[in-house]
């Protein structure tokens, strides 16, 4: 598998830099490009054509969200992904709504910031359930979702999207490392999603938890 070429937008030199310097040390990450605001990440994405642009919203000259809308438009095959905090989520429901594939927050583990940079690379999308129900249903983002600390919830169980994930493949048979695999994970986050899972679903074992995941239609 090729490295993801990462292009980081960010008008904080800080953050920018700091970002560089972790993201880096991921062997299947490459940093090609940085941004200090979003008419240079556009410029960037002209020039270099990287896989990810992880996209800050408040930024001079054009923010975030209005340069998602041009990259998207321009070069549809580059993935988006806004990186926010919880306040700014009527921000990231338009620019979800500008073809960006997802969002993180700021305040995100590391590892796990690289893990979402590559699940998104590879085709998925962080895109929490309630924010893609506005989107669906055109509800005037104005009225944004209180968002917690992870994506809304799968029915009444509570279940984030990354744990729906999870969750299939532990309805395939998937042990531990295979689900790190192939979910760009480490297996103790695997670990953490799993207790979740359970707790959420109230069952005790890999067995009951798909068996109650398929009685209740959570998964596709």
């Amino acid at each position: 598998m090729k490295n993801t070429s990462l292009l980081i937008a960010d008008d904080q030199d800080l953050i920018r830099e700091s970002l560089q310097i972790v993201l880096n040390m991921d062997p299947d990450i490459q940093v090609v490009g940085l941004a200090e605001n979003g008419r240079t990440a556009v410029e960037l994405c002209e020039s270099i054509k990287p896989d990810v642009v992880l996209m800050d919203i408040h930024m001079p000259e054009m923010n975030g969200v209005d340069a998602t809308k041009l990259i998207k438009g321009r070069w549809p095959e580059i993935k988006v992904i806004i990186l926010t905090t919880f306040q700014e989520v009527h921000y990231v429901v338009d620019a979800l709504s500008a073809g960006a594939e997802g969002y993180l927050l700021k305040a995100i583990n590391p590892a796990d910031l690289a893990a979402g940079i590559k699940w998104v690379s590879q085709g998925g999308s962080l895109i929490p359930q309630d924010i893609a129900k506005l989107l669906i249903n055109g509800l005037n983002a104005q009225q944004p979702p209180v968002i917690g600390g992870g994506a809304k919830t799968a029915g009444h169980f509570g279940l984030s999207e990354r744990e729906l994930q999870v969750l299939s493949c532990i309805s395939d048979g998937l042990h531990n490392k295979d689900i790190a695999s192939k979910l760009f994970l480490s297996e103790g986050t695997v670990k953490n999603y799993i207790s979740s899972i359970y707790s959420k679903l109230d069952v005790r074992d890999r067995v009951n938890a798909a068996k109650k995941a398929k009685e209740n239609g959570l998964l596709s």
